[in-house]
Formats: C-alpha cells, structure tokens, sequence
C-alpha cells in the first residue's frame, strides 16, 4: 500500500474516513527520518498492517496537525482509531513503530 502525502486540511478528512491511520511527521533536517523511511515504507507494504492507513506530514508545513499531537521533534508518529487521536511521540526504531501499530490493531 502507498504512503498517502497530507496536510492539516486533509487530515482532518483522512481519520474520519480511514478507521485506523498512522502519521509521520518530518522534517527534511532529520537524520532519523531519514533513517526510518526504508522501515515505514517497509511497513506500509505489509500485509500484516493491510487495514491501516499510512500517512507521511511535513511537520513545518502543517502548524495546525503538530500543535494537536504536541509535536517535540521529529520523526514523530501519531495513531488515529475512528478519527481520535489514540498514541503519539517520537520514535526511533522499527520496534517501537510496529508496537504503536500493534496496539492500532
């Protein structure tokens, strides 16, 4: 499955009409966004996680979407069930990112 590009107006839509829905947000200056792009490419692509939509947000461009998750930094990942905001925070590792999506599940 594609990572889908948002932004803080389609957001808003994308939580009401996907039920569960995973954001990165980034920043081009990351090293460990970077790092993490392989991995939640990775992830999007398994079908372990078919019924969650991935969602990647430019974390400067989107004011709006990083006030509401309390965005400290980045990659920050935030998790969407039924359009509530469930878990967010920055992660680094593989590890940590299929548990946030394990309790998605």
């Amino acid at each position: 499955m594609d990572i889908l590009e948002s932004d803080d107006k389609h957001l808003r839509q994308l939580i009401f009409e996907k039920p569960r829905v995973i954001v990165k947000f980034i920043d081009e200056s990351c090293p460990v966004c970077e790092q993490l792009a392989p991995t939640f490419e990775k992830l999007a692509n398994d079908t372990t996680y078919s019924d969650i939509t991935f969602v990647r947000m430019h974390a400067n461009q989107n004011p709006v979407s990083s006030q509401e998750v309390k965005l400290k930094g980045t990659p920050f990942f935030a998790t969407y069930l039924n359009g509530t905001l469930q878990e967010c925070g920055l992660l680094s590792s593989e590890m940590e990112i299929r548990q946030m999506l394990q309790k998605l599940k």
